[in-house]
């Protein structure tokens, strides 16, 4: 019988949108490697491993940081849904479309919650958040460090303050910047922190890296037994409700990555070699060297647009450095101008979601993809299909980029 799909034979295309990015070649050949069991000495020796390394990614001396197998919504998920019981107070921080995302897991979760706003393109800040806090009284603050949706970066310093002062846990989802921007969750006092390999850390989405401070942990497996006792607690809470989910239970996955390796699922093998090998290239770089790099990226980008005679989206101060944000001329066709990229590029570049949706081009510059040559070429493309949809280009954003690069 004939093949009638034939062998998986992607174009190599240049992924510049706001995520997914390519992935590392190194990243991509760990994946390749043997399967293993997930008990066997020298799996549970690489799971020890991918904790210790992305202590350093993360920023953290947090003995619980490990991995959640599936996307890095997975991670989002396994948080709130650990830390938040039927009716708890959750003060949700929105300035953008995963803003919301947080408040509807919150709501299918049951919790009671609050936000404090931001209109698209700016960020909340920590004044107006510490006034939400003291008013509401939440037990979680949740919130986003980089929302790709408006390209800003919600600034957290004095988050853990203000959570301990009121007695509540707090969670920040950081799919989009770490590994890109300095994700500091011992310096935040976050309690729990995730993010995602598909952006900043070079990899293929499916595995979701998690923190969890001690505090946070007690607190989890103070949830942790069964109406039947076939698993119990070790705290004296047993009123608090157990976690809604098995599969996203926290309490049930430190399990399996503390020394008991209890089983829960079996490990995603090898979307474990890849989130390992992503750590190792970041730390191996250096962070403070890998933020400069994105940062330089960022800014050539903008650079580069604002010399074509366009005009950047949002805040300069809070903007994300991976990703930028760009205003559709007026009478462009903003489809249009993606598919030129696409089809006679073989470059992708992001549209945009709810208030900005046909508003603005998000592109970014993250990862494998925070190099020179691979911004010079996006510029360039740009530059070539908004002249070819009838765009007045007013000057050079290769020569502006390449000012910043060599500045």
């Amino acid at each position: 019988m004939s093949d009638f799909f034939g062998e998986i034979n992607p174009p190599q295309r240049l992924l510049m949108g706001p995520g997914p990015v390519n992935a590392h070649p190194r990243v991509l050949r760990a994946m390749s490697a043997d399967l293993l069991g997930q008990f066997d000495p020298e799996m549970t020796a690489y799971m020890n491993e991918v904790m210790a390394l992305y202590r350093g990614v993360f920023q953290t001396q947090n003995r619980w940081t490990f991995l959640i197998d599936g996307t890095a919504r997975a991670g989002i998920e396994a948080a709130l849904v650990s830390l938040i019981e039927p009716g708890s107070k959750v003060l949700i921080v929105r300035s953008g479309r995963f803003g919301l995302l947080l408040t509807e897991i919150a709501e299918r979760l049951g919790a009671a919650y609050s936000t404090v706003d931001a209109p698209w393109g700016e960020v909340v800040p920590m004044a107006r958040i510490r006034e939400a806090a003291l008013d509401y009284r939440p037990h979680v603050i949740a919130c986003v460090h980089g929302d790709t949706s408006t390209t800003m970066a919600q600034p957290l310093e004095g988050l853990g303050e203000l959570c301990r002062e009121i007695g509540a846990l707090s969670y920040v989802d950081a799919t989009a910047t770490l590994g890109g921007m300095a994700v500091e969750a011992d310096k935040w006092g976050a309690d729990i922190v995730t993010g995602g390999l598909q952006k900043c850390m070079g990899g293929p989405s499916g595995s979701a890296p998690i923190t969890i401070s001690d505090r946070a942990a007690e607190f989890i497996f103070s949830r942790r037994h069964t109406e039947k006792g076939i698993r119990t607690t070790d705290a004296e809470d047993g009123d608090r409700a157990r976690i809604g989910s098995n599969y996203f239970d926290l309490a049930m996955i430190m399990d399996y990555w503390s020394d008991k390796r209890l089983n829960h699922h079996t490990e995603a093998t090898t979307m474990l070699y890849g989130a390992r090998e992503c750590a190792r290239l970041v730390l191996a770089e250096g962070l403070e060297t890998r933020f400069e790099r994105h940062a330089k990226a960022g800014a050539a980008m903008a650079a580069g647009a604002r010399a074509m005679g366009l005009s950047v989206y949002g805040d300069d101060r809070y903007r994300m450095t991976n990703v930028t944000g760009i205003h559709i001329p007026a009478g462009l066709d903003d489809a249009a101008v993606r598919r030129r990229m696409r089809e006679d590029f073989e470059i992708e570049i992001g549209t945009a979601f709810g208030p900005l949706q046909g508003k603005i081009w998000r592109i970014g510059a993250m990862g494998y993809n925070a190099m020179k040559h691979k911004v010079l070429i996006t510029l360039g493309a740009l530059e070539a299909c908004l002249r070819a949809e009838g765009f007045a280009v007013t000057g050079s954003g290769v020569d502006a980029a390449l000012e910043v690069f060599n500045g």
